[in-house]
């Protein structure tokens, strides 16, 4: 019998017999024995997760909740409808159409085995990382997601999509899962599967879409919101260039010819975009911001959106938005006659209502009808700001570059240098030293400063000499939010349109409001405020002079500008008597908003008004001379009119 020394392990580690470092290595045997193990390991965790994973019944898209949108009062403004889907048969969806789609999204479709191991892997990697999960799915797995599973990018979703796909796989036809999967798959528009697809996009039904066509649509299927073309013009770059690839993808895979690629070579452009009568006059405008916001708040898409089941609670005032609406009805109806005068066509307004003390947008005016005038003219980028950009420049020569309060004696060197100058220069509307002021103070400190008060920095022009005149093309919902930085004592507040929202009962995070920034100081503001009073008293007369009574900080543009828009931003202080918005606080003083005698109370919004005119297919926009007549000051007059009929309206 052998002594215990001599026993054979059961286990040869650490190995007996070597020494060194090859004691402590496994043999060859023990590192095929540890895989098997691992292998033989997974192989039986896969077949119970594979068991206990059963095929769950399908979701019932039709049957999903609107969403709604509610005004600030907590009345209902509008539900948006059910999910747009209508179920069709394989025969009613031609073989071009499923040869784009195969061709764009699984190639290998009808000979792989429903499930992309390459794809989940990278899938898992990028979840754990936290970056973007989409990307690598098989039709198979994404007809799942959409057919079975929910939306969710979490592992267990991962797993289950992946376990699932390998079941439908072997207990459906692939002609099956492919006919699911045009029927359930996102095109945007509002529209789910090929045949709302076919409407939304081209007015017809899915058996009567060409070659070309359906190649646009099969694009959509990577992301409508970066692939419809009516979104934008990069929208626009990005769909032809996967149009054309898609095209070319058919014929490398052999499912179309040369001959037949040939005959496509114009892109098929799809008809505009339309909403649904209940987004009639500014609702559907009020919906589009709002679900800007969530959007860049939540990182949530239209898809999931669209799928409904949201309560969605927005800082809109219904009474301010149809008081706003009121207003420029009105005075477009007085001032304007497009059958006298040509330049009084194609003219656009846009308008939004800012509250200084939080950023929230209370009104806004986006145009005629949103189911007509597509474009929202409060949230458009494209029109210069003209003069009233300068209030920018001056408060840039004002603010010490440090942002430190100035000593007595440095303002009186501020003075000197020319500050005292601009706001002479704002006040008789002249140009030339707002020219000599970037100059002398620096393009870039004047961006950087309008940025940090609230306009955007992809708005803003190329600095040029002619930069502080007003070249930047900021949304009227920006001037406005700008501007309140100036009524609120150099604090600002990031504009917001919802306030929160649920889902199917659950709260979705991301609307906690950050505290307001001191972005200037509050005694800069209050001299740039004291300026603005002037101006607005110039634009609509001293108080008593007027039926307007009370003063106002405002901005404008002037008729020496190269008119292509006229502006107006005004800050009415609160009922109440007073000085003004802007009562005479100097340059670096510590004055908080609440010590000016009559100073806004944060609750009375800062209103932006801006004109255009837009003639559609036109690059450019129109000129503004002769817009109204020559007694309107070369349109320049009009919406100081509206804003003033807004702050008058009941």
């Amino acid at each position: 019998m052998r002594g215990t020394k001599g026993r054979r392990r059961f286990i040869d580690y650490p190995r007996q017999g070597r020494s060194g470092l090859r004691r402590w290595l496994p043999s060859w045997r023990q590192w095929l024995s540890a895989v098997g193990l691992c292998l033989g390991g997974l192989a039986g965790l896969f077949a119970v997760v594979y068991a206990k994973i059963d095929v769950p019944d399908e979701n019932e898209l039709a049957g999903q909740e609107g969403t709604v949108y509610y005004w600030a009062d907590g009345s209902q403004m509008v539900s948006v409808g059910a999910v747009n889907r209508q179920n069709v048969s394989l025969d009613k969806v031609p073989d071009s159409v499923e040869n784009s789609v195969i061709a764009a999204e699984n190639a290998t479709f009808y000979s792989d085995a429903g499930v992309s191991l390459q794809g989940i892997g990278r899938a898992l990697v990028n979840m754990v990382s936290g970056q973007e999960t989409q990307g690598g799915s098989t039709i198979t797995q994404q007809y799942v997601k959409n057919t079975y599973l929910s939306q969710d990018q979490t592992v267990t979703r991962k797993v289950k999509e992946f376990i699932i796909s390998l079941k439908v796989s072997n207990q459906k036809s692939k002609q099956e899962i492919l006919r699911g999967y045009l029927n359930t798959s996102w095109f945007g528009r509002g529209s789910y599967g090929i045949q709302a697809a076919s409407h939304a996009y081209y007015g017809i039904d899915a058996k009567d879409l060409d070659p070309s066509q359906g190649a646009l649509l099969a694009a959509l299927l990577k992301g409508s919101e970066q692939y419809d073309p009516g979104l934008s013009e990069a929208n626009h770059r990005r769909a032809v260039a996967r149009w054309k690839w898609i095209l070319d993808r058919q014929v490398d895979t052999g499912k179309m010819s040369e001959e037949e690629r040939a005959k496509y070579r114009t892109f098929p452009e799809p008809r505009g975009l339309t909403k649904p009568t209940s987004q009639a006059g500014q609702t559907g405008y009020l919906v589009d911001v709002a679900n800007k916001f969530i959007k860049a708040d939540t990182g949530l898409t239209d898809k999931d959106l669209a799928r409904g089941g949201y309560r969605i609670h927005t800082t809109f005032d219904k009474r301010r938005t149809e008081r706003l609406e009121k207003a420029v009805r009105d005075v477009r109806r007085d001032t304007l006659d497009a059958r006298r005068r040509a330049a009084d066509n194609y003219v656009e307004v846009g308008a939004a209502s800012v509250r200084p003390k939080d950023g929230a947008i209370v009104a806004l005016y986006g145009g005629a009808d949103a189911t007509r005038h597509f474009s929202n003219n409060a949230d458009t980028s494209a029109v210069p700001a003209g003069s009233a950009f300068k209030p920018f420049v001056l408060a840039a020569a004002l603010q010490r570059p440090d942002g430190a309060t100035a000593e007595p004696a440095q303002q009186a060197a501020d003075a000197k240098s020319g500050a005292d100058d601009l706001g002479g220069a704002l006040m008789k509307a002249q140009s030339q030293p707002f020219v000599r002021a970037g100059q002398r103070i620096g393009l870039e400190r004047i961006r950087d400063l309008a940025v940090s008060a609230g306009l955007r920095k992809e708005s803003m022009a190329r600095l040029e000499r002619t930069f502080p005149l007003g070249t930047s093309a900021p949304s009227a919902i920006r001037m406005a939010s700008a501007y309140t930085t100036f009524a609120n004592g150099g604090l600002h507040s990031d504009p917001y349109a919802v306030s929160g929202m649920t889902h199917h009962g659950s709260i979705v995070p991301g609307f906690d409001r950050p505290e307001p920034v001191q972005v200037l100081d509050a005694g800069v503001a209050q001299q740039v405020s004291s300026s603005l009073e002037v101006v607005g008293w110039r634009t609509l007369g001293m108080p008593g002079g007027t039926p307007f009574q009370r003063p106002v900080a405002a901005g404008r543009t002037e008729p020496g500008d190269r008119m292509k828009s006229a502006w107006f931003i005004g800050s009415a202080p609160a009922p109440g008597p007073g000085l003004g918005a802007a009562a005479g606080a100097g340059a670096g003083s510590a004055v908080r908003p609440d010590q000016v005698p009559g100073a806004a109370d944060g609750n009375e919004p800062t209103t932006a008004v801006t004109m255009f005119r837009n003639k559609p297919g036109a690059p450019d926009l129109l000129p503004m001379q002769g817009v109204g007549g020559s007694g309107t000051g070369l349109g320049t007059s009009i919406p100081p009119r509206i804003w003033r009929a807004y702050q008058q309206g009941s």
